[in-house]
């Protein structure tokens, strides 16, 4: 499926790529034919089946494989070349901190990297603790915050450098529903007051519909997109949104696409 409707205002551009690995059992195909743009300030989710490559093209969006056919570019540069000026956050499945670190170190970690110095590191870390809401637990180590609290302090590392995109793979798929609940709503409130372009990774219909205004469906291995689906739901929701006939719907079409996905691979 081609997805060429705002291509002046793509942040991302993906045109035709593919990626295989090689192995000892023969290649395996990731991706296949993969053409999408994602805009300025988007909120997109890549959703389906374990397998179907959904991490695996956010990480080919980040640098971190490579596509074996086709193009993509991020904010007019290739991967790699983003990668080093440093456009997008990674926020990973796992917070991923340094248990010797207190929390605004482990914020400050990249920045230290950056070669930044003392006052402007510590006006960076103050300013996105503050953004997911940590301001007070500057101090504290990782060990004696929630599974929770320990993935906003992810995300507040990956915003430290400032990106204009943040990629996320699956950063709440371990937490507990009522915790998930919260986190979605916190990063719904990050979204709206920093407007950065956030491509995500589920596996969940909820959450997807939930945090999106754009929800790409796709298909198992090879992963393909099956679907983009535009969401007309209000920026600014609250969770019951998710008890109205417009949320069920989109959910329904969603749910209908990863079904009809896997028929698409069995018949393909």
């Amino acid at each position: 499926m081609s997805d060429k409707q705002h291509p002046n205002d793509a942040v991302i551009n993906i045109d035709k790529l593919s990626l295989t690995f090689p192995s000892n059992d023969g290649d395996v195909h990731a991706l296949s034919d993969i053409d999408l743009s994602i805009n300025r300030g988007d909120f997109v989710s890549f959703i389906g089946p374990s397998g179907c490559g959904k991490t695996t093209l956010l990480r080919v969006i980040a640098d971190l494989e490579q596509a074996t056919a086709g193009s993509i570019d991020v904010n007019g540069m290739s991967p790699h070349e983003a990668r080093l000026a440093r456009a997008y956050g990674y926020v990973f499945q796992a917070a991923s901190l340094y248990p010797w670190r207190t929390i605004a170190k482990n914020i400050a970690l990249p920045l230290e990297i950056m070669g930044l110095k003392g006052k402007l590191i510590r006006e960076r870390v103050q300013r996105n603790m503050e953004l997911v809401d940590l301001a007070g637990f500057e101090k504290k180590y990782p060990w004696q915050l929630s599974g929770g609290m320990q993935q906003r302090v992810s995300i507040a590392r990956a915003l430290a450098v400032e990106p204009d995109l943040l990629l996320m793979d699956e950063p709440f798929g371990a937490l507990d529903e009522i915790v998930r609940d919260h986190l979605n709503e916190q990063l719904l409130k990050l979204w709206a007051q920093t407007n950065k372009t956030i491509v995500f990774v589920t596996h969940s219909i909820p959450e997807a519909v939930y945090l999106s205004n754009r929800i790409v469906v796709m298909s198992p291995r090879p992963g393909r997109i099956y679907d983009i689906i535009d969401s007309d739901l209000p920026r600014d929701r609250e969770l019951s949104i998710r008890e109205t006939p417009e949320f069920l719907a989109l959910a329904n079409r969603v749910r209908d696409g990863l079904r009809a996905g896997h028929s698409y691979d069995e018949v393909a």
